[in-house]
Order: structure tokens, then sequence, then C-alpha cells
């Protein structure tokens, strides 16, 4: 004999549990925050299509930049750019010089593009092996780089889904860099 079927009543709290757990996820958005949330390795996927990248300085000097590494560094809230560099002189027959830039960098939204930049990159750090007395220049040509290479630099992109949460429009506001992520805040417009 078939047993009759029991009709299961579901309650209001239990149907909206069953379509919070239905319902998609938005990438890297805490919803108890308000916050987007872009991991280090996000970023570097970003910056790694900028590289590598050949700069040339009046037909005379060339430098070749490779190998990005990001760090994010909490205290300043800023973003630092290590990168491999060769400079190469197109004057004289000599061997390549091989060193490293250090370049630092703010983050700001750029409400146009709907993007994470970054913002105002200058040198912190020049490394080449052996050329003390030209620290001067290779900072200046490091500080040119900075501002050819990164300034504005996308880092990250919102989708205009991502600008739309509960049915609300929103928008960034504040940006906090962390120790493995950067925070977008985000507000009803």
């Amino acid at each position: 004999m078939a047993r009759p079927i029991r009709h299961m009543r579901l309650t209001p709290s239990l149907l909206l549990a069953a379509a919070c757990i239905a319902a998609p996820a938005v990438a890297g958005y805490n919803v108890w925050t308000g916050e987007y949330s872009l991991s280090r390795q996000e970023l570097q996927t970003e910056l790694d299509k900028r590289f590598p990248a050949t700069l040339r300085y009046a037909e005379v000097v060339s430098v070749q930049l490779s190998h990005p590494r990001l760090v994010l560094d909490e205290a300043s809230n800023r973003i630092t750019t290590h990168v491999d560099a060769r400079l190469t002189n197109g004057l004289l027959p000599s061997p390549p010089v091989d060193g490293k830039l250090a370049l630092n960098s703010g983050v700001r939204y750029d409400p146009a593009r709907r993007a994470v930049l970054l913002d105002n990159p200058t040198v912190q750090q020049v490394e080449v092996a052996g050329m003390a007395q030209y620290r001067e220049q290779l900072n200046a040509i490091g500080a040119v780089v900075a501002q050819q290479l990164l300034k504005d630099y996308p880092i990250y992109t919102f989708k205009p889904e991502e600008l739309r949460v509960g049915g609300k429009d929103v928008e960034p506001g504040a940006i906090t860099v962390g120790k493995d992520e950067v925070r977008v805040e985000v507000k009803q417009r």
C-alpha cells in the first residue's frame, strides 16, 4: 500500500535562507562590511598584463622591465611594485646593465573607468650593482619609468553588475591597502 504524500509547509524564514544559499555570490563582496576585497593574487594578475615593457629615452637609453612583484604596504596604505630592469645604451657598444626598481604607488578610484588605479607612482629604490656614481641619473630614469608605466594603471575594473548590490546602485568610496588584499568600501548612491 502506498504511503500518503506529506506536504511540508515552508516558513518565510526557511524560504529566505534557501534563497540566500541559491543566490550566486558576488565575487569578493562582503555583505557584512560593505566592501569588495581584491586579493593580492587578483592584483598581481592584472599587473602581470603590463609586463614585460620596454621604454626608450631620447633613442639613447632603453629600459626593459620584467617580472613585477606586488607588495601591499598596510602601514602606508600604498602598493609597491618591484621589477627587474635591464638598461641598454644605444650609442655605446657596452653590455646591458641589470638592476631592480621599486616603484611605490597610492590607489584611487576613477568613476569614468569604473576602475581602481595606481596613483602618483614614485621611485622608492633603484639597485644597480657597480653604478653608485650614476645614482642620480638612475633615479631620474626610475622616476620617468614610474610615471610612464604605472601612472593611472588599472589594477581592478568593476563590472557594471558589481556596482549594484541588493538592487541598488553603489559607488566605491574609501580604499584601504591591507596585508593580503585591497579593500574597497562601497556606499549607496
